[in-house]
């Protein structure tokens, strides 16, 4: 039987704006609470975490842990591994509900992820931020930034694009008919799966899928577990049916190949590695081939970047240095839109090394949880030595080192903010991404831009994001137009890092995504199946055409 309510009105969501950031300035009512969390988990950890399925808690036989990067020998959390059975059980319960959730009234759907938003801005606002600076190595700001400030952001954003995409209707209908279009679920379930360095993207790669009616097989990245763990915990306490979201961590092998074996399978939400997701790609085109799903699977991925700041001589070099130190080092250049690549004409280059060497030497860093550290550890030992690794390649190929470039993991992971200048603009650590606080620096001629362009153009296959540094506007204009497709997100006079729900949509592509535009209306569309619906309110007299008439 239908539980499908009445719907007795043309329902409105409240107005929606960005989360006000919180400054936690020393004294202030918000950093007590955000010490005081932290406190706390700090003496009740290592915590325990389920796989979530229907909202039951399923404990297995094999486990992992989550280590706190600022202190390897701590782990946050232990976490059981979903095993074949479970994630079984997880896909076909869902799938199962899936029919309730789609017809439960838009209204009410919007409020669960409303209420969402509230319950993380307020009564869960520091226990997700102390999961997120404890287990994933961010400082206060920036874990404010993603846990608080762009998840709420997500979801009640969210819920506003969805009410925009409903409202897309036909505009014209012929005499006696009436012409709408319903945005329906897609058929089977979506798999989402999420990275460790934004535990916003974890909640938004389940939330968007559901808000349109899917449900979801949500596979947390082993590193941001417990942060994730807490969001699904306020999602089932806002009222979600426990069926919709199933939280399923555990190894790849299990989780993700058993969910791309299902003939259920209906899309992929993907937020990690291109190398990874070029492979899920394949996988899935294979299972096409093979006739083995009930329809095309939709696939939505935001992957790498190797993202650039261009100066130009007219650029104010002091804002240039603050931005270009901010983009690269802030949460110790772990995010696939960090700044990578430095280009700036030899006319300035004296001026602004000096300045950015000076700027960067004023960095601390140490344990995310110190109010004075800018820069906490990198997140485990593999992307510590894959960094390091990188910074040794650079200097076999001649690259000076110009500041930084060592590193200690005996306590934490924690690298010093790397600056190299290299003469070589495709080399190594200019070609590839690293995921760590490395600049490369390549001083360019004042009369090559145009072969600069070309090779920012060219030197890497991302497309991410991208700034420009000119006052000169004839020339900022030249710039952009020349990188037209260089990166999704393009920013004048700013850093690289940085947008916001609602202001600036995120997404890159060629090896950096699909572009579908997280945080923007169009990513939805990805997650819906179309049908329009005719309806004629006046019968045929007549099969027969009036040019039949003779």
């Amino acid at each position: 039987m239908s539980t499908t309510s009445a719907q007795l009105g043309s329902f409105k969501i409240p107005q929606v704006e960005n989360e006000p950031m919180r400054s936690y300035a020393p004294g202030s009512p918000e950093r007590k609470r955000l010490e005081d969390a932290i406190t706390k988990m700090k003496s009740e950890l290592p915590f325990d975490v389920p796989c979530v399925i229907n909202g039951q808690e399923i404990r297995t036989n094999a486990t992992g842990k989550q280590p706190m990067p600022s202190c390897h020998a701590d782990h946050l959390c232990t976490y059981h591994k979903a095993d074949e059975a479970t994630v079984k059980r997880a896909i076909r319960d869902a799938c199962a509900a899936q029919k309730e959730w789609e017809d439960m009234p838009w209204n009410d759907r919007a409020a669960i992820f409303l209420k969402a938003a509230d319950l993380i801005s307020g009564k869960y606002r520091e226990q997700i931020l102390a999961a997120t600076m404890l287990g994933q190595g961010k400082n206060a700001w920036q874990a404010e930034i993603d846990a608080a400030a762009e998840l709420c952001d997500f979801l009640r954003f969210g819920v506003k694009y969805v009410e925009d995409l409903y409202a897309q209707q036909p505009p014209k209908n012929a005499p006696n008919t009436w012409n709408r279009v319903e945005y329906r679920a897609l058929e089977g379930f979506t798999l989402a799966i999420s990275p460790f360095n934004f535990t916003a993207i974890g909640g938004n790669l389940a939330a968007t899928p559901a808000l349109v009616g899917n449900v979801v097989i949500w596979k947390p990245s082993p590193a941001a577990t417990y942060s994730n763990y807490l969001i699904h915990k306020v999602f089932l306490e806002a009222g979600l049916p426990p069926s919709v979201i199933q939280f399923v961590p555990g190894d790849p092998e299990v989780v993700v190949q058993e969910a791309l074996k299902d003939r259920e399978f209906a899309a992929l939400h993907f937020t990690g590695s291109t190398a990874i997701f070029r492979m899920l790609w394949k996988q899935i085109g294979e299972g096409v081939g093979e006739g083995r799903y009930r329809s095309y699977p939709r696939i939505v991925g935001e992957t790498g970047g190797k993202n650039f700041h261009f100066v130009h001589r007219s650029a104010d070099i002091k804002n240039a240095v603050q931005q270009a130190v901010r983009g690269a080092f802030e949460y110790q250049g772990q995010k696939c839109s960090a700044l990578s690549r430095l280009y700036v004409p030899a006319s300035i280059w004296p001026q602004f090394k000096e300045q950015l060497l000076a700027e960067t030497a004023k960095i601390k860093v140490g344990p995310s949880e110190k109010w004075d550290n800018f820069m906490g550890p990198v997140i485990g030992k593999p992307g510590f030595d894959k960094i390091m690794g990188y910074i040794a390649k650079a200097k076999e190929e001649g690259g000076e080192v110009l500041c930084g470039g060592s590193g200690d993991d005996s306590k934490g992971y924690f690298i010093q903010p790397t600056i190299i200048q290299t003469k070589d603009p495709k080399s190594v650590t200019m070609r590839e991404e690293i995921f760590g606080p490395v600049i490369t620096a390549y001083v360019y001629n004042d009369d090559e831009i145009e072969k600069t362009f070309e090779l920012i153009n060219t030197t890497t296959d991302y497309a991410l994001t991208g700034a420009i540094f000119a006052q000169d506007r004839s020339a900022l204009i030249k710039a952009s137009n020349a990188l037209r497709h260089a990166a999704g997100n393009v920013y004048y006079n700013e850093k690289c890092t940085g947008a916001v729900v609602g202001q600036q949509p995120f997404g890159g592509s060629r090896a950096s995504g699909t572009n579908d535009k997280a945080g923007s209306m169009s990513i939805f569309s990805r997650f819906v199946s179309a049908r329009s619906i005719k309806e004629s309110f006046v019968g045929l007299d007549n099969f027969s055409y009036p040019s039949n008439l003779v």
